[in-house]
């Protein structure tokens, strides 16, 4: 690896040292974050900041508390695979209702700190005796209890074990909710702090899938439950566990009919909000449960012909008032629109991302007003729709509120920076001790073909025009994901790929986020055809636009669904690709899971003629073109056994093919092994296209 791609490495792609995980306490005195000691230390740190003094305190550093190494819970482990955390130290930390003391898991140890304004100097952490290896530590309002996870056994501390050993997984999120729904928690403690919700997951049903580490043959293989295309979901429910040994309750719903919970919460002590959606998720529906008796009723229904796009967190809600804000469609699906008791409240001229919370009497929302590389933070009156900007500068803008307290978080060209307003208009900088990013990348962006398909377009630093480049498509094209963006540290890598000698372009093809739902939901029932029909077609508008592309020379790379499109792309059109590296590709969509893959293609028993045009295993007698396929072996999103299917077809039909299977390597590629494969992936490219 070269200097650029080892400082990657070991700043875990420039995030060391820079704050995440925030939260407010204290009614927005006390901002809580996570936060190691510098650019190169991966292990996380619990931190605060005291808007009192301005100062910011270490509460905890796990270097103190567990000095030597030490395995993660197995849950743990796979729910950071599930979040893409690949920071090491505090993983995760909860509050209690004042915000005043924080609850963490180390190493499956449970610890609690308090941060207590009139006390002066914080408390020392205390580790608080378990049952077993900790997972997901949640303290009640007062913080006089904390709940958390032990064996898949939901305990209280004090307390011990309450949920029965009946064979399920209580108190944490499957699989399908953690990885594709968005609820990666699975106990909620009740605001007066004495009844705990709690999921009760049961995955029998579902199929088991196996990793064995082909490097370590005297280690037994790990398995885990895993939700098929077609096949069945862990079956989940939702109990009341009261206090003094109250018999649980049981909440009601059809989950027959709406399987999936993507979202619980408690409104008050007497009512809890469900969101639950359909399998294919074409209804979500907003759902008020009585704990006492589990009896729910239906609040909201938000409904779409193919699927109500998961885009759009902070809805469905209840407002102060009692108003349903929901998110809707714009008539001809030009903009995703929040709606108030069914009424539309915005329209075309904006794309709402999320309902970020409420900041006095108006709402706080992320939208896209303008290009949609870029976001801003508006105001959002609830009675008369006006719009008033809040961060609306060029870049990416982001906004965290509580009590009157907000937190923006901006991103361009020039970094990453954070601002804390207090309510009485004080300003502090949260410290960010982050590698600066190497390089300042500018990518010339244009929108394409009749579609307006946004694209990127990075050159080499000290490119001179006349001078013919040939080309690297560096793109994701997947649903749920937006890769032309304003937010810098995804053009650092391919301003890296440019400085090679490529002209490295990035196309959102039709799918992806952002652009229109209409946009969005062109990709229903058909991932293949549309995602390389829009790629060919804005590599040729590119072309046609700037003379120094060289498209004789095309090679193209990916990652995730990007690895799926990039075998796609030389297996269908090789007359256009010239060579492409495919990494952790889902080759076949039928041993993909269920919610990601039936929301975009529908069941597989149905549909089995759409499954089969977006499978890439008939397509390997017709290799042509240089393929390196990349996989982790210890891959439990995109098991390796894709890459390996479809390596196994291009073999039995003669096909020449290069496979890097990566004992270990998990689907974040951690610890350099990107950096590594992209060292690789650059000597592959320059041999195969002559360039070496």
């Amino acid at each position: 690896m070269d200097d650029f791609l080892r400082l990657s490495a070991s700043t875990a792609r420039f995030t060391y040292g820079a704050p995440r995980a925030f939260a407010f306490g204290d009614e927005g005195r006390l901002l809580w974050f996570l936060r190691s000691t510098g650019p190169t230390d991966s292990l996380d740190s619990l931190w605060v900041l005291d808007t009192a003094t301005g100062s910011e305190t270490r509460l905890a550093d796990p270097r103190e508390l567990s000095p030597g190494p030490a395995p993660l819970p197995v849950a743990e482990r796979r729910l950071r695979e599930r979040t893409r955390l690949v920071a090491a130290g505090i993983g995760s930390y909860a509050l209690s209702g004042d915000g005043r003391r924080a609850v963490f898991a180390l190493h499956g140890r449970l610890y609690e700190v308090t941060r207590d304004a009139e006390a002066g100097q914080p408390a020392q952490p205390k580790e608080v005796p378990t049952a077993g290896p900790v997972f997901d530590p949640r303290p009640n309002a007062d913080g006089s209890r904390v709940a958390y996870v032990a064996d898949d056994a939901l305990h209280t501390a004090p307390g011990g074990r309450i949920s029965p050993a009946d064979g399920a997984r209580w108190g944490i999120s499957e699989f399908a909710a953690a990885e594709e729904l968005g609820r990666d928690r699975g106990h909620w403690w009740s605001p007066d702090g004495r009844s705990l919700l709690a999921a009760r997951v049961d995955e029998s049903a579902l199929q088991r899938r196996w990793f064995a580490d082909p490097a370590h043959p005297e280690l037994p293989a790990e398995d885990f439950a895993y939700p098929e295309a077609g096949g069945p979901n862990a079956d989940v429910q939702l109990w009341v566990f009261g206090p003094d040994g109250d018999p649980a309750v049981r909440l009601d719903w059809d989950a027959q009919t709406y399987p999936y919970v993507s979202d619980a919460s408690w409104e008050s002590d007497s009512e809890i909000l469900l969101t639950v959606q359909d399998r294919l998720q074409r209804n979500v529906l907003l759902l008020s449960a009585d704990p006492a008796g589990g009896h729910t009723r239906e609040l909201s229904r938000t409904t779409h012909p193919q699927w109500v796009d998961p885009m759009l967190p902070g809805t469905p809600a209840r407002l102060a008032d009692g108003r349903m804000l929901t998110c809707a469609d714009t008539p001809g699906g030009a903009a995703r629109a929040l709606a108030l008791d069914g009424v539309l409240l915005t329209g075309d001229g904006i794309q709402v991302r999320k309902v970020a919370g409420v900041h006095g009497n108006r709402l706080l929302i992320e939208a896209g007003r303008r290009d949609p590389s870029e976001q801003q933070v508006l105001f959002l009156d609830p009675d008369t729709g006006e719009l008033s900007p809040l961060a609306d500068g060029p870049g990416v803008h982001c906004v965290q509120a509580s009590a009157g307290a907000l937190l923006l978080t901006s991103a361009d060209a020039e970094g990453i920076r954070r601002v804390l307003r207090t309510a009485d208009g004080r300003e502090f900088v949260p410290g960010d001790l982050s590698q600066p990013l190497p390089y300042r990348v500018v990518p010339a962006l244009e929108r394409v073909t009749e579609h307006g398909i946004p694209t990127a377009l990075v050159l080499p630093r000290g490119h001179v025009p006349g001078t013919r480049l040939p080309v690297l498509l560096d793109s994701y094209g997947g649903p749920g994901m937006q890769d032309v963006s304003a937010e810098p540290r995804r053009w650092q890598h391919r301003q890296w790929w440019a400085d090679q000698g490529f002209a490295v372009i990035t196309i959102d093809n039709r799918g992806t986020s952002y652009v229109s739902p209409k946009f969005t939901h062109a990709m229903y029932r058909g991932f293949s055809d549309v995602t390389l029909d829009d790629q060919v077609a804005a590599l040729h508008a590119l072309g046609e636009r700037h003379g120094d592309l060289d498209l004789t020379r095309v090679a193209i790379r990916g990652w995730s669904y990007g690895g799926y499109l990039s075998a796609l792309a030389v297996l269908r059109r090789p007359d256009v690709f010239h060579a492409a590296a495919a990494g952790a590709a889902p080759t076949d969509f039928r041993h993909y899971d269920t919610a990601y893959t039936e929301r975009y293609l529908g069941l597989p028993q149905e549909h089995p003629e759409v499954y089969e045009r977006d499978c890439l295993i008939p397509d390997a007698a017709g290799l042509s073109r240089p393929l390196l396929l990349v996989t982790g072996l210890a891959d439990d999103n995109v098991h390796a056994s894709h890459t390996l299917r479809l390596s196994q077809a291009l073999y039995d039909a003669g096909r020449p093919h290069q496979l890097l299977a990566l004992p270990g390597v998990t689907h974040m590629t951690p610890g350099g092994v990107r950096e590594k494969v992209m060292a690789l992936e650059l000597e592959f490219f320059r041999k195969e296209l002559g360039l070496a």
